[in-house]
């Protein structure tokens, strides 16, 4: 992105800066912005047309007021985030360079600016000359007392840590390939204190991960398995909770091959997993969770060249379990099974993934949340969906009964990849839940890491999506 604004806390806002205001006419600090009769009138008759936000235009700053609900509605978090991206959408008009936000309540500030800095985003790094294109909005201030410094903090590095997610999903894989992605997650993680390790070919070979192998067989590039390893001094787990990512960073479907109009030209976004799981241990570092993590990307793109794996062919993975290939466009369960069979050896508190695993994820919900599944206690799957839904970056919790797992079994050997032309996002989950350690939580993202068009906060491409999520689940484990 070209801008990202700072977001800090003043002692008082500058006469200048342009303020977002709650409307309390009655109230003492609302009468001192010397507001006319006239303008106060027109604030009462939007309210009155179910407004929520009007902006006035006082020549030396805007105001932007804000009809807030009267009743509190559990989503009311969620209303202040798209009132914040309404108001940076008119900063970005405006060309203004700072907002202040003048509110008396702690939670509705911190909406506000996650609203205002996730809707800040642009991805403007490809434009030249005549067609570069700017953002403006440079500062967000908030009143010292108002708001705990570390709290504005918190919410200033999760969301960085969303836009770095969706910046790496945007990316073209001519600029983003396998090699690539691993130096730019060393490159930010290590500034975190974050202990990287990268193993490269001749490692994988060693260790036998079968299903990375094939997937890479195709491919020009080499593949390359990365190891996150976040471990405070006083995390409050021992045992780590292990993420793992899809990293296709680019997904042609193999000799399985994708149609290319509508499929194939978006299939940059295929490491939206990996980003959300490197998002979410950069967000825990920088906000010095006390949470042990430890975050597995396997690395490859899938191309039908050279000596491609092929419908048909048995690979043996990194648990010796053998896979018949029906389909190489099913290829990041692939990928991601050979990590999950190596997270048995940490000892994991827990582990989740996350990719876009499947087309019938979004067929099943659309674009609107994730769909999770998993092995885990009923409590932790409900903590999930209950993150999920303070961060408005919701999750669908579908059935994991073993029947689906029968779907998956091969004639010729242990599993195949692919089952029949139903559950295809529950069956996916199955397949990979044999590779997993216990407990064991899947997510497919495929829904909503990747949209068409923009809404409220959420841009249009990469979005991060399950980086706010994960980070709020890992944050709220009490041990």
């Amino acid at each position: 992105m070209t801008n990202f604004p700072e977001a800090k806390l003043v002692k008082q806002f500058k006469g200048t800066t342009s303020l977002v205001v709650p409307f309390q006419p009655n109230n003492e600090s609302f009468g001192k912005l010397g507001l006319s009769k006239e303008e106060i009138d027109y604030i009462k008759e939007k309210q009155k047309n179910k407004s929520e936000l009007v902006v006035l235009n006082q020549w030396h700053r805007f105001l932007f007021v804000l009809l807030v609900p009267e009743k509190q509605k559990p989503d009311t978090k969620e209303w202040f985030r798209r009132m914040g991206a309404k108001i940076e959408a008119k900063c970005q008009e405006e060309q203004l360079d700072t907002v202040g936000l003048a509110l008396q309540d702690e939670t509705a500030v911190l909406a506000l600016t996650e609203g205002i800095l996730l809707s800040s985003y642009r991805f403007y790094k490809y434009f030249t000359g005549s067609n570069k294109k700017s953002t403006y909005l440079k500062r967000i201030h908030a009143e010292q007392g108002v708001v705990s410094e570390v709290k504005l903090e918190e919410i200033y590095n999760l969301s960085k840590a969303v836009c770095t997610a969706r910046t790496w999903v945007n990316e073209p894989q001519s600029h983003l390939n396998a090699t690539q992605f691993a130096k730019e997650i060393r490159e930010e993680a290590e500034k975190l204190g974050v202990e990287v390790e990268v193993w490269t070919k001749d490692k994988i070979e060693k260790e036998k991960m079968g299903g990375l192998l094939a997937v890479n067989r195709g491919s020009e590039i080499p593949p390359l398995f990365v190891i996150l390893k976040y471990q405070p001094k006083k995390a409050v787990n021992k045992n780590p909770i292990v993420l793992v990512g899809k990293g296709v960073v680019y997904d042609t479907g193999g000799l399985s091959l994708k149609p290319t109009a509508n499929s194939m030209d978006i299939m940059k976004c295929d490491m939206g997993g990996a980003a959300a799981m490197v998002g979410t241990t950069l967000a825990l570092a920088a906000n010095k969770v006390d949470k042990h993590v430890i975050t597995l990307i396997p690395l490859t793109d899938n191309r039908p060249g050279k000596d491609a794996y092929a419908p048909g062919d048995v690979i043996t993975m990194y648990d010796g379990t053998t896979v018949e290939v029906l389909n190489t466009d099913a290829e990041g369960r692939m990928i991601m099974a050979d990590a999950l069979a190596y997270a048995k050896q940490l000892d994991p508190k827990i582990t989740i993934d996350a990719a876009t695993l499947t087309g019938a994820a979004e067929r099943a919900i659309g674009s609107h949340a994730s769909i999770a599944m998993g092995n885990a206690k009923p409590k932790e799957l409900k903590a999930l969906e209950d993150a999920g839904k303070e961060m408005f970056d919701r999750v669908v919790l579908f059935p994991f009964w073993d029947e689906y797992l029968e779907e998956m079994k091969s004639d010729i050997a242990d599993l195949k990849n692919i089952g029949g032309g139903t559950a295809g996002m529950i069956t996916a989950g199955k397949f990979l839940e044999h590779f997993a350690p216990k407990p064991y939580i899947h997510i497919d993202i495929a829904g909503p890491a990747f949209v068409s068009s923009k809404k409220d906060y959420t841009p249009k491409g990469g979005t991060g999506a399950g980086v706010r999520l994960l980070y709020q689940y890992i944050k709220n484990i009490s041990d």
